[in-house]
């Protein structure tokens, strides 16, 4: 599989609704999409940076330029057996994992598409069904929030994951187990805490969640083992895991109990399946997290959910939560019961929207070798 060309582009795509969480609201997206032509054969890859460096120090106005000047450079030319042999091409380059995670998945939706077989299989994935939760962000109102949870319980979500904050919290907790004692419900700080709101913290305990999901610090383990030790409520990190040597040392800590991998997060689809592994040896579940991904990132979090740990239910949802219409065809549909049917088609199993992409792309270059 050799790589002749790289192709970025940033499309722009409004919300159904805001998405609000400690690090603020958000209405629309700026989403990097990479396409990696080889011999024939186009792949395609999804930069989840945000267009903020609130999430991660990466953002869009980052990622373009690594890609352009950097990574892009690194694989042009080259021809791979594997799409995980471009990890190592870029290995040279510090961090700008979402950049990287975007060119490397380019290149496995490439492989699987010359090879004729799903990309889940590729992946080594085995669930053939994938259970589905939904992550419901900041609202105006607790009402409004309610509402929202709702909907999401009336479709067959299997999990509800809410955005918390101090000030947005015990009393939004409190209101939503009054009203659903019994559905499986986790919350999302998002590191808005500090280990000095230890007693606010073990107030969480009496919610009966599956977890709290990243309460301090983005880059921390040792304080998240200071508080997993303190509250009955198991803690999964998110931020802090960008590597599977991070995963395993956040597990021989005590840090957590559950690990949220985002493939975005960790730089691609060969390091996700190490984090996998790691988690899966050390028998700790792992679930696929989202960050507002088209349908193209939404479909790789599907590709990457096959895996047999992936044993909670993650925020791979429906393509209508977020979008209008969305990149790909069909759309990502969720069935009654909240789960998602995998595809058996060629790559991803989605049929990527060439003609939309170019109606709402603001700018585009092709890099070639």
């Amino acid at each position: 599989m050799k790589i002749e060309a790289i192709t970025l582009r940033e499309i722009q795509m409004p919300l159904v609704h805001f998405f609000e969480t400690s690090f603020g609201r958000t209405y629309s997206r700026r989403i990097l999409l990479v396409t990696a032509h080889c011999e024939g054969v186009d792949g395609w890859g999804e930069c989840v940076a945000g267009e903020d460096p609130f999430y991660s120090a990466e953002w869009t106005e980052t990622a373009w330029p690594t890609i352009k000047h950097y990574l892009a450079p690194a694989v042009l030319g080259h021809t791979l057996t594997a799409a995980r042999e471009s990890a190592a091409l870029m290995a040279r380059v510090r961090g700008h994992r979402m950049a990287k995670t975007a060119v490397e998945n380019a290149l496995w939706d490439a492989e699987a598409r010359q090879k004729q077989q799903p990309l889940w299989k590729l992946l080594g994935g085995a669930q053939r069904e994938i259970p589905c939760g939904v992550s419901i962000g900041i609202q105006d109102s607790i009402e409004q929030l309610l509402e929202k949870i709702q909907l999401e319980v009336a479709a067959g979500y299997r999990r509800i994951k809410v955005k918390v904050k101090p000030g947005w919290d015990l009393n939004v907790l409190e209101r939503i187990r009054a009203r659903w004692p019994e559905i499986v419900l986790s919350c999302d700080a998002n590191s808005a805490y500090t280990l000095d709101q230890v007693e606010h913290l073990r107030k969480f305990d009496q919610f009966n969640l599956l977890m709290i999901e990243q309460p301090l610090w983005n880059d921390d383990f040792y304080f998240h083992a200071r508080l997993q030790r303190q509250i009955r409520t198991s803690i999964c990190l998110d931020e802090s895991i960008r590597s599977a040597r991070e995963a395993a040392a956040a597990i021989e800590t005590g840090a957590c109990r559950i690990i949220n991998i985002k493939v975005g997060r960790v730089g691609g689809f060969t390091e996700a399946k190490k984090v996998h592994d790691v988690c899966r040896e050390n028998k700790i579940p792992v679930w696929c997290g989202g960050m507002l991904e088209s349908g193209i990132g939404r479909s790789h979090n599907i590709a990457l959910s096959t895996l047999e740990n992936f044993r909670l239910p993650g925020d791979v949802s429906a393509s209508k939560r977020y979008w209008k219409e969305d990149i790909i065809e069909p759309e990502v549909e969720v069935t009654p019961q909240g789960t998602i049917v995998i595809r058996e088609e060629p790559g991803t199993g989605y049929h990527v929207r060439e003609d939309l992409i170019e109606k709402i792309t603001v700018r585009k270059e092709t890099i070639r070798a």
